[in-house]
């Protein structure tokens, strides 16, 4: 594999985003316009009714973000003007047929003139309604191919899945395929066409109870962690998105493709600047509660590797894959990872919490600091459930014997504690899949590219995705844990 100049590559191309208001994306385009300004056009697909919606929601969810600045900064009066040459929303769904793209933009321009296909849109809740995610994270994979195959330019085809499709399976995770209804546990009988009438059958029967929207959602959510266990991965996420892999890779025909699988996806490590972050992602859920000193301990093996890569080496993969299949008619799979190259095991996770919050603690609203304690580390559901009755249920027991006494005078107190306790134990079944998955993931794919694209005339300076290179240390002291502090814990 020869790579040239990414730059030079990118130079006059026109390039379709999927999931454009979504976090990697964002990276994605924002990267794309700094380092290549001349770029031809970047289309966004944007969930909306119209252009003029589409237009305000690129505004607002993209290029008004703070991930800008540096752009902004650099191009001074010129900003707008140049993202209004560069950039076009396009209102669409891909959980729709022909993405439900509209009569009033010209599907048959688009088509002439595309050059790259980048699909990150996707579904991401892992308990997210069946429904919802079937349509986005399986069919709309299909929904992408079929677009793609009207494009009579298109170099390549990249789709953004997830490693975690591997579901809980242990040891070394390779990069292959998932072949066309093959379940991760044996059980046979998957067929995606079925899924989708389990999910019609469901709602029609909901319709016919006259079930509320809130009923509806639960069910929904209830049903794909239902499915999805079936056959053998923890989540409705992963099962969707494993599915929409092999539609995908069943139906690809001569369409250059490459798939890219990251595992947990953390803060920028150094582009456009350190640190930036949009929403609790994973892990970092636990950090915000933890700062907040609503969380004293951790559900974690402490020898596990936890497998976690910053979004903007995830993004510099993206653009050197995009240029190396382009034209290409291998069909590869990478994962974009740090658990064989530079592991980081989860006892040091509560270690560089602790450090950090102790030395800049969270501010609360009285304008007092949070003073954190060292989290207790549980090893196991069992330990966890034990600390769960002993720190939290017991107590709860004898308040509510206590309110029965009382002709309910601590009714309200017991209720919320009773939720508190069923959302934390509902998120640890959750994540219990991830926090003690026994597995790395084999980047012999990623690691090849790297070295022909250090061989070749790719600028590494701009578009390394090595985890070497990072010091996990410095990373979550001064990088990850105050980009977390600034964007996430408002």
């Amino acid at each position: 594999m020869e790579l040239g100049s990414i730059i030079e590559f990118l130079e006059g191309k026109t390039i379709f985003v999927t999931g454009a208001t979504g976090f990697l994306a964002k990276i994605f385009v924002e990267k794309i316009l700094r380092v290549q300004p001349n770029i031809k056009k970047l289309y966004l697909l944007v969930r909306a009714e119209d252009i003029e919606s589409a237009t305000q929601r690129m505004h607002d969810e993209i290029i008004g973000k703070d991930l800008f600045r540096l752009l902004k900064k650099n191009l001074g009066p010129k900003f707008n003007s140049f993202l209004s040459e560069k950039l076009a929303a396009i209102p669409g769904d891909i959980s729709q047929e022909n993405l439900n793209l509209k009569n009033f933009i010209s599907k048959e321009d688009i088509y002439k003139h595309l050059d790259v296909i980048i699909n990150v849109a996707g579904a991401t809740k892992f308990d997210e309604r069946y429904d919802i995610a079937l349509g986005t994270n399986t069919l709309g994979v299909k929904h992408i191919l079929d677009f793609a195959k009207r494009c009579i330019k298109l170099k390549v085809l990249i789709h953004l899945s997830t490693a975690y499709v591997c579901g809980e399976r242990g040891g070394l995770i390779v990069e292959n395929p998932h072949n066309l209804g093959v379940s991760m546990n044996g059980v046979l009988g998957l067929d995606i066409d079925m899924e989708k009438k389990v999910i019609e059958d469901s709602l029609n029967q909901l319709q016919e109870k006259e079930a509320t929207k809130e009923e509806i959602k639960v069910v929904m959510k209830d049903l794909g962690i239902k499915r999805a266990n079936k056959y053998g991965w923890p989540n409705t996420y992963v099962f969707t998105k494993a599915m929409g892999e092999m539609l995908l890779w069943h139906m690809k025909g001569n369409i250059p493709l490459s798939i890219i699988r990251p595992t947990m996806i953390t803060s920028t490590y150094k582009e456009p600047f350190p640190g930036w972050i949009e929403g609790a992602r994973t892990i970092d859920g636990v950090s915000v509660a933890y700062g907040k000193g609503k969380l004293r301990f951790f559900l974690a093996r402490p020898e596990g590797v936890i497998d976690m890569i910053p979004a903007d080496l995830v993004v510099n993969a993206m653009i050197v894959v995009l240029v190396a299949h382009a034209n290409q008619p291998n069909h590869i799979i990478y994962h974009v990872g740090s658990s064989i190259s530079n592991p980081i095991k989860y006892r040091s996770l509560p270690d560089y919490a602790y450090r950090y919050f102790k030395a800049k603690p969270w501010i609360d609203l009285h304008g007092k600091p949070i003073k954190v304690c060292k989290g207790t580390l549980l090893d196991s559901m069992v330990s966890f459930r034990r600390f769960m009755f002993l720190r939290y249920q017991l107590p709860l027991k004898v308040l509510e014997l206590v309110n029965a006494v009382l002709c309910q005078y601590f009714r309200g107190l017991c209720d919320d504690l009773n939720k508190k306790i069923h959302l934390v134990m509902r998120l640890a079944e959750l994540y219990k899949p991830y926090v003690f998955l026994d597995a790395v993931f084999d980047n012999m794919n990623t690691m090849k590219l790297l070295s022909a694209a250090r061989e070749g005339e790719v600028e590494m300076d701009l578009f390394n995705f090595d985890p070497k290179i990072i010091d996990w240390e410095d990373y979550f002291l001064n990088v990850h844990l105050p980009g977390i502090a600034k964007y996430v814990m408002k």
